[in-house]
């Protein structure tokens, strides 16, 4: 079957929920370096962003950064296949996609966890490309993520989609001039998502379904 669309999904918070394995992982690293530890709540409100921006925002000087990065990811290689989960559908909803479309997964968190996650789930080889962190520059919300993953698939804009719970997925998809659907299975709530779309759906199968009409 000739596939024109493209569908590109988001990670944390669109198909699983590694909520768990990254906040132990930050509380892991403060405890490390002996600083006050943030709430949870602010932990889950950067999720999303790139790691170093995360700590940055979470008021850690820039001279420990990297250090606590590199902590951060010590402990979470550890633990994050126990303590990560699919969410709701998103197993149904990679097989309503494949079905229509051909499949790439476009996500801040590192490729090679995210790779493993896949595959630990059964649903890596649903995938032709996963774009990570570590495979770009400039991380969502800028255009290059959606746009390497355009480039590797070969892709037309026009009919390519972004799937993503939080505003760094959609405005990276508007920056890059494709398609997108938000979801308020993550971290982004409906009145967040609404300062740039009024395309959200409740969660990933949701959004496929959607994706599947136009």
């Amino acid at each position: 079957m000739n596939k024109e669309k493209t569908i590109l999904f988001d990670l944390d918070g669109t198909v699983i929920d590694s909520t768990e394995a990254i906040l132990e992982s930050f509380h892991n690293s403060f405890e490390v370096y002996k600083l006050a530890h943030p709430s949870d709540e602010d932990i889950k409100a950067l999720i999303g962003h790139p790691l170093d921006s995360m700590y940055r925002d979470l008021k850690v000087e820039d001279v420990l950064v990297w250090d606590m990065v590199k902590t951060y990811k010590e402990h979470y290689v550890k633990i994050y296949k126990e303590k990560t989960v699919l969410l709701d559908y998103a197993v149904e909803s990679i097989q309503m996609a494949q079905n229509m479309a051909r499949l790439g997964v476009v996500t801040t968190k590192t490729g090679k966890y995210s790779r493993d996650l896949l595959e630990y789930f059964g649903v890596m080889d649903s995938f032709e490309v996963l774009i990570g962190r570590e495979d770009v520059e400039h991380p969502k919300p800028h255009a290059e993520p959606i746009d390497k993953a355009v480039g590797v698939m070969s892709s037309n804009k026009s009919t390519t989609w972004m799937i993503g719970d939080t505003r760094l997925d959609i405005a990276s998809a508007q920056n890059a001039g494709v398609n997108s659907v938000a979801v308020t299975s993550g971290y982004d709530t409906r009145e967040q998502l609404l300062t740039l779309t009024d395309a959200i759906e409740n969660n990933v199968l949701d959004a496929v379904k959607y994706i599947s009409k136009r």
